[in-house]
């Protein structure tokens, strides 16, 4: 009986639970490049690059292994540009019995799977995701009868399901969360390793021509791509990065600075989310440097809660509130996402050296994500919509399942709390502490308010008013109430003037 195995463009792995079971004597694989993928939002054009070479170099590989691969093209004159007509096809001239897929990241997507074997005729078979360690249903057997979904009793369950960073019954170290001991601003006499670079082979680099032709008004720039588009140099990136950065990433994790977008982050989500590398192999390969290289625990246990705990539990928080928290919007924030989040034509620094980054990287780290871009939306009242499409269209990581929650969730706090137990708002303050943006910025982040104020900072303010009889109950933010009802009436009324004026600016397009 012949089968066939569908294969998604961020599944590209040779375990993946598809493949099992799989004779290549009898069954083939299809993989497609849909121009739709890339055209549903304003996709950043190094993604577009990154996805196709890697869906590409997978193709290549898995056809040296001796699998029959039907690949469709992006610029295929045959290519239907949907799975069903091109399934309906190959069904129709191989006579194919069975359908093996393992289950899509998004959750459209399998809703529209749902419907395949009615229309298709043929049985189809949907296996877990084994790109994931926690598994969906096991997620919503953790979160069954809990009030709050808090991530750090999600992330001690994984720990000690794996055997991860434990020592006997107790994590090692002693503390499950060394998050406190990774949050120290930049110091300039450190070194900063060079970032991995894997310079573009003859076949990215068409597909860089191919995208600058095909999707030439998208966001960004193709020039000096330097991603991993297959599995192995993946995993010399992963290395390098364990080798040279992982030491200083438990401290330096929440940095940010003028000089350097990269830091000693590790720049592996991509890989991840397309199944170029596995979580468990990041995991293993940083506690065996915490083991036989004394890399600090700070340093391995923020990495491993990046993965095991943060990665696994946005994905499994993602499927238990799916379709709803893709419209929910608890602070009825409805202003429009202003333009310099695609041209970076702004006053304010941080966020012009943030969009910037990643203008040219389709990357920037989590902090400049959640506290500058992230945290700018969440105190202005920009709808979550936009900002998602936003997320979802810039970062060669996002995908839906990741991209939804960290923003509709973590930044913005527009799912209640399901996800966070505060806001994450910040003044200037925060800013200028934990990078040097503000030193070359044409506002003052001591000013609180007035044309030279920052704006993080009445911004900030204003957003604590505008939500004080939703937030100001929240045991997190009640420092923050109190300095704010303590606040002197003129001080709070120059606060809604300076904010009052800046959003009027923002409304004209002005340059703010």
């Amino acid at each position: 009986m012949r089968n066939l195995c569908l294969i998604f463009p961020d599944q590209l792995n040779h375990e993946i639970s598809s493949l099992e079971d799989f004779d290549q004597n009898l069954d083939e694989i299809l993989i497609c490049e849909f121009k739709k993928d890339f055209d549903n939002v304003n996709h950043h054009k190094k993604k577009i690059v990154y996805q196709i070479s890697c869906m590409r170099h997978f193709n290549l590989e898995m056809v040296e292994m001796g699998y029959t691969v039907n690949y469709i093209k992006l610029n295929a004159p045959n290519n239907k540009n949907n799975h069903i007509a091109e399934i309906l096809t190959l069904v129709k001239e191989k006579d194919f019995k069975k359908i093996f897929l393992t289950e899509p990241s998004t959750y459209d997507e399998l809703e529209s799977i749902k419907k395949w074997q009615e229309i298709i005729g043929i049985n189809i078979e949907v296996r877990k995701n084994n790109l994931f360690i926690c598994d969906k249903k096991e997620f919503e057997l953790w979160a069954e009868g809990r009030k709050e979904l808090r991530l750090e009793f999600f992330y001690r369950m994984l720990r000690k399901k794996l055997n991860i960073l434990m020592d006997d019954e107790k994590p090692t170290g002693d503390r499950w969360n060394f998050d406190k001991s990774n949050r120290k601003p930049f110091r300039d006499n450190i070194t900063i390793p060079d970032t991995y670079i894997s310079s573009p082979d003859k076949l990215t680099t068409n597909i860089i021509n191919l995208v600058n032709q095909e999707f030439p008004e998208h966001f960004g720039k193709t020039d000096n791509f330097i991603f991993a588009v297959t599995r192995a140099d993946a995993i010399d990136a992963l290395t390098l990065f364990v080798k040279e950065r992982l030491k200083y990433f438990g401290d330096y994790q929440d940095a940010m600075t003028v000089e350097d977008p990269w830091l000693f982050h590790c720049h592996l989500s991509m890989y991840l989310n397309n199944g170029l590398i596995k979580p468990i192999e990041c995991l293993e390969l940083a506690e065996r440097a915490y083991r036989d290289s004394n890399i600090p625990i700070n340093s391995v246990e923020g990495f491993t809660r990046q993965i095991l705990g943060w990665r696994e539990y946005v994905r499994g928080l993602y499927w238990l509130k799916m379709p709803d928290y893709r419209t929910l919007n608890s602070l009825n924030a409805k202003l429009d996402l202003p333009s310099f989040y695609w041209d970076g034509e702004t006053n304010m620094n941080c966020i012009k050296l943030c969009v910037e980054n990643t203008k040219d990287n389709a990357y920037a780290h989590h902090i400049q994500r959640l506290m500058i871009l992230g945290n700018f939306a969440l105190i202005s009242g920009i709808n979550p919509i936009d900002v998602n499409d936003w997320f979802l269209s810039v970062y060669a990581d996002a995908y839906e399942w990741v991209e939804l929650p960290n923003v509709t969730g973590m930044a913005l706090y527009a799912d209640d709390g399901i996800m966070a137990s505060k806001p994450y708002a910040a003044s200037g303050a925060y800013i200028k502490r934990m990078s040097n943006y503000c030193d070359q910025c044409h506002y003052d982040v001591k000013e609180k308010t007035g044309e030279k104020a920052c704006p993080f900072n009445y911004l900030y303010w204003n957003f604590l008013d505008n939500n004080k009889n939703k937030l100001s109950k929240n045991p997190r933010l009640g420092l923050a109430y109190r300095n704010l009802n303590n606040m002197p009436n003129e001080k709070l009324k120059n606060v809604k003037k300076s904010a009052h004026t800046f959003f009027v600016k923002m409304k004209n397009n002005e340059k703010i």
